[in-house]
């Protein structure tokens, strides 16, 4: 592998990873935003077009029984341990272009390096375009990679969608096998390891004007459905002191929600999802539903946080004739990335000539899951303003170009280090 590249063959290779990311983007199930949550049509013509690109870089590619699409470089040698780099293609609605394809992309960009190289490497690689990384249309975060490590709960196959599907029909739906998703799990002693390119998702590079972090760990995380239920009631004529208003009861454990957050360093809480059944001008709501995402680097802080909030949350239900309950929709401890590959990682942001920045990972990533299998490494990508989830989400080219250095450069310490 030749040890240097000029800016400029760094530069045609961003802008036609840039290309590539455009063209996904036309790809959605709703005109003029884009959303590609698992499952949909939007979905399987990303799947399919990521599928041809594989393809075309001559990787024996396929999609497997989950929606996953893999390809693969095999360097001849049977006994050789593997290599997985991936992020996922499925996307949140009304999404940015580059949360997820950027991490394939420069993946696949590495391994067209590879398949022109004239020698060999000493072990495989394997892409991954992980289906359901952001979990939206069932709940089921990390979809893709938890099948991968092994760790795919059977039980999530009977969850529904908002129109009732069931996730097993929609398996099914993409031509996938709900009862051989074992298939797609891979053996943690025959990998080397997994890493991730992906946008910061927050502004620290930004305001700092530094392209690339090397990431130290993801954060844990709760995510937990709230339930308040009082009594509705006509709106004009319950007394204000007789009332057990659930949306006023949750409106006020928000807020303490919001408090307590705010007065623990490590920790970030959010209520982001609000439901009314049956709301209406004139009626007092009888019953609300929200949505509680707790999360830290730190798990004993994480799980004290999370009993602190109950006896709160319960305090306020008390005091407003409030009937309170929870039910703990996901729950994933921090994972540390793999020292070994830090180093390396931070040898290669080193000597592309930028400054070695460690950063954490407030955000999910499939990284999680495969922690438990193999070593994982990340890479952050500096974005526009650390704006992430919505359309203004862009990188630049020379960011892109600079990632693609680092990358490669990655490659290189893995061969120049690699132990069978």
């Amino acid at each position: 592998m030749e040890q240097t590249k000029t800016a400029k063959q760094y530069g045609t290779r961003a802008a036609a990873l840039l290309q590539r990311i455009r063209e996904l983007s036309l790809i959605t199930d709703e005109p003029g935003i884009i959303n590609r949550v698992y499952g949909t049509p939007a979905f399987v013509q990303a799947g399919s077009l990521v599928l041809s690109w594989m393809e075309e870089a001559g990787l024996e590619a396929h999609i497997d029984p989950v929606g996953n699409i893999r390809g693969r470089w095999d360097c001849g040698n049977p006994a050789a341990k593997t290599l997985l780099i991936g992020s996922h293609y499925d996307t949140v609605v009304d999404a940015g272009a580059f949360d997820g394809p950027l991490g394939i992309l420069l993946g696949l960009d590495l391994l067209e390096l590879v398949t022109g190289l004239q020698q060999q490497l000493p072990f495989h690689i394997e892409l991954l375009a992980f289906c359901d990384e952001e979990g939206v249309r069932f709940h089921t975060t990390y979809l893709g990679s938890k099948a991968v490590a092994g760790l795919f709960e059977t039980e999530l196959l009977d969850k529904r969608d908002e129109q009732g599907i069931a996730l097993r029909q929609a398996i099914q739906a993409i031509g996938g096998d709900p009862g051989g998703l074992a298939q797609a799990s891979v053996a943690g002693k025959e990998l080397l390891g997994y890493i991730e390119a992906h946008i910061e998702q927050g502004p620290v590079l930004y305001e700092r004007a530094i392209p690339v972090a090397v990431v130290t760990g993801i954060a844990g995380q709760k995510r937990i459905l709230l339930s308040f239920t009082g009594e509705a009631g006509h709106a004009g004529t319950v007394p204000m002191p007789m009332r057990r208003d659930a949306l006023c009861c949750a409106a006020a454990c928000i807020l303490a929600i919001e408090d307590f957050a705010r007065q623990q360093a490590g920790l970030v809480a959010t209520v982001g999802k609000l439901d009314i059944p049956h709301a209406a001008s004139n009626v007092i709501p009888g019953k609300v539903d929200c949505t509680l995402d707790l999360r830290s680097t730190d798990e004993e802080e994480l799980a004290a946080a999370w009993q602190s909030l109950q006896k709160v949350l319960n305090d306020i239900c008390r005091q407003r004739a409030v009937l309170f309950s929870y039910n703990m929709v996901q729950s994933s401890a921090p994972v540390s990335c793999d020292p070994r590959l830090i180093r390396l990682l931070s040898r290669a942001i080193g000597d592309a000539g930028h400054q070695v920045v460690s950063l954490s990972s407030g955000a999910g990533h499939d990284v999680v899951p495969l922690s438990a299998i193999c070593p994982v490494a990340m890479l952050f990508v500096r974005c526009y303003k650390g704006i992430s989830h919505h359309p203004l989400e862009d990188v630049e080219e020379d960011d892109i170009a600079a990632t693609i250095q680092v990358m490669e450069g990655f490659l290189k310490q893995m061969v120049f280090n690699y132990d069978q």
